[in-house]
């Protein structure tokens, strides 16, 4: 046990949150402010980071009085959030990213995909550092996005002072201090973490050059590990925003899914892999050795926990795929209301109803029939890197009631845990150890979820007991920053908790899932052979 207490704030897609934690990772209290999303179709996702600091603060605010704790019991502050890109004008004053010249919208959000052409020429060029992201880079990524501004909005790209990633504009708006995460910028922007620099010769061959001429003055020059202290703690301003004392300790930042990692994986983080299951799903794996697995991003080093090797996978649809898949179903509705009136959401409704059909857990696969589910509605992170995929559904047929609902949403669940499967397969060929999955994140804290995942991918699955593991993460990060632990491995050994372990089937229902996965896999392939077909023109 260690002595104060610690804040964590996790800035998601649909909301801010704050923590107050113990020194041994007991939460005392949480609170939540929703943030703006703006959405202009399919490709464009854009927030305001003025509305994520109110938000922000309100929560930290909230959180602590809840908790009962004063602002001098509280030693240390960390923030994650999603790997989005701020962009700031002179004197941090936001600068609009989009042509609507709204400049309350600054943020280009990590789902926002409009950079899928600068990602593709990026890709095609094929520099030595996109050996570091599995060998392609995403438009989810930092530098496509970048590319864009150039070449969309040239007034906006040459106007900016500062382009960050969400996490590090946290730290910048509570401390003053420019220094970057090593975790935002190995992961998201292409830093060399192993070698201490930026590769200039990847920003002019792609046409960013103009950064390398300013020595990466807008991108970064103080790079600080995950946890480390940034700045000297909180400013007067920023102390008085969240209602805490000038100089409490700032951890360097994390994105959300590698907070979740940080505060689930406790101390056997190079064998057990972190699955983050929310809006989208991120896999987290560490390593002593790098390992190159093609389509995993990485490796990454010190991007996750500093002196280990990271590889990040993932899916840029999960919890969002299994939201759309049902919405689609003529009996939504009615379903919605159901649960409603249990104060549930539709997924857990139909999670209740899934086990309530079934004998076991693990014979909730069968509810599926022959229906499956690819559910790449938002492309192919991880291991394809393939940002035009699309999801495909077979076996559907004209059945409206509950039942065949239920059997939607199971096999939508599995053609997730196929897709965590091919994640798991991928990284074992080239090396990687992965004797459990720890799993967190909203959308899986169903014991039906868990179980199907267990099954789906192979490997037992662990559910920490800690019902917020990524705001524990972020909270690590503070009281590493406050010299409470002499690392952030040792905040990972003390502060995480016990789980809960499903362990995968055998039998019978081991051969179903090879079966089911396989035909996963031929209609996965089946979708790329049909959109790379070209149809003559009329």
């Amino acid at each position: 046990m260690t002595d104060g207490h610690f804040i964590g704030v996790d800035v998601g897609t649909g909301s801010a949150r704050a923590g107050v934690f113990d020194g041994n990772g007991r939460l005392l209290a949480t609170a939540k402010r929703d943030i703006a999303l703006f959405l202009d179709g399919s490709d464009i996702a854009e927030q305001s980071s003025e509305d994520i600091w109110r938000a922000v603060c309100a929560s930290v605010r909230e959180a602590l009085g809840s908790a009962g704790i004063g602002a001098d019991k509280v030693a240390g502050i960390g923030f994650d959030a999603t790997c989005s890109l701020v962009v700031l004008g002179p004197g941090g004053r936001p600068l609009a990213v989009g042509p609507h010249g709204d400049n309350d919208r600054n943020i280009i959000v990590w789902m926002d995909h409009r950079a899928t052409d600068q990602a593709r020429r990026i890709n095609q060029a094929g520099h030595r550092v996109l050996d570091y992201v599995g060998g392609a880079i995403s438009p989810e990524m930092e530098t496509p996005k970048l590319l864009w501004l150039k070449e969309n909005l040239p007034d906006t790209y040459g106007a900016a002072w500062q382009f960050l990633d969400l996490a590090d504009f946290l730290t910048w708006r509570a401390t003053g201090s420019l220094a970057r995460s090593a975790c935002t910028v190995t992961c998201k922007w292409t830093y060399l973490a192993h070698e201490d620099r930026w590769d200039g010769s990847y920003f002019r061959e792609i046409g960013l050059g103009d950064l390398v001429e300013q020595e990466f003055s807008r991108i970064g020059t103080e790079i600080l590990a995950p946890g480390q202290a940034v700045g000297r703690g909180l400013t007067a301003e920023a102390a008085s925003d969240l209602g805490l004392k000038p100089g409490t300790p700032v951890g360097a930042g994390l994105i959300d899914a590698h907070a979740g990692g940080v505060g689930s994986l406790g101390g056997s983080p190079t064998t057990s892999m972190a699955y983050v299951f929310g809006t989208s799903a991120c896999t987290m794996a560490s390593s002593r050795d790098p390992i190159f697995i093609p389509g995993v991003w990485g490796p990454y080093f010190s991007a996750m926990v500093p002196g280990l090797w990271l590889n990040e996978g993932g899916q840029s649809s999960a919890g969002a795929a299994i939201d759309q898949i049902v919405s689609m179903h003529p009996a939504s509705h009615e379903a919605s209301a159901a649960a409603a009136k249990r104060g549930q959401s539709l997924p857990d409704f139909l999670a209740d109803q899934a086990a309530a059909r079934a004998a076991s857990l693990s014979d909730a696969a069968k509810l599926a029939g022959g229906l499956v589910v690819v559910p790449d509605f938002l492309g192919n992170r991880s291991p394809h890197a393939d940002p035009d995929a699309r999801a495909v559904i077979a076996g559907l047929g004209m059945d409206r009631n509950l039942d065949s609902l239920v059997a939607l949403y199971v096999a939508g669940l599995l053609g997730v845990g196929y897709g965590l499967r091919q994640i798991v397969e991928a990284s074992r060929t080239r090396g990687a150890v992965t004797e459990r999955i720890v799993l967190s994140g909203g959308a899986g804290r169903h014991p039906l979820v868990r179980q199907l995942l267990a099954d789906c991918a192979g490997v037992m699955l662990a559910a920490p007991h800690q019902a917020e593991p990524v705001l524990l993460g972020a909270a690590m990060t503070g009281a590493t920053a406050a010299g409470a632990f002499p690392s952030l491995a040792a905040a990972m050994d003390t502060m995480t908790g016990d789980a809960n372990l499903y362990r995968p089937a055998g039998g019978a229902v081991a051969e179903l899932h090879a079966g089911r996965f396989a035909a996963f896999e031929a209609l996965q392939a089946t979708a790329r052979t049909i959109r790379n077909t070209r149809y003559p023109e009329n």
